[in-house]
């Protein structure tokens, strides 16, 4: 009744595309040359969609506003990132940050 050869057969695919698609970076990087502009295109890019990242994780949460305790907590978890604090401590005084908020009743 069900299709497991055929969902098998396309988790295999998509593992070996994946895997392929991994491995082709590395093995093309010394074969190929971009010119300098689009390497700091490139780089942009790469801060941009990051920033996107964040900044949609940190304000929504399934489509709805996630409150403003989240938001202050990334923004101490930013604000020791810069100041070069160990990333243990970035992850874990961001989380208690928020959890305190929440603790306070700020949603």
């Amino acid at each position: 009744m069900t299709n497991t050869p055929l969902l098998v057969g396309a988790m295999l695919v998509l593992a070996v595309g994946t895997y392929a698609f991994r491995l082709a970076g590395p093995t093309l990087r010394s074969r190929v040359e971009f010119p300098p502009a689009v390497e700091k295109l490139m780089e942009r890019s790469a801060v941009v969609l990051l920033t996107a990242l964040v900044v949609t994780t940190a304000l929504f949460e399934a489509h709805e506003w996630a409150g403003a305790a989240r938001p202050v907590g990334v923004l101490v978890g930013g604000l020791l990132a810069w100041r070069k604090v160990p990333f243990v401590v970035v992850v874990l005084a961001a989380a208690a940050c928020t959890a305190l908020l929440r603790l306070a009743g700020v949603s």
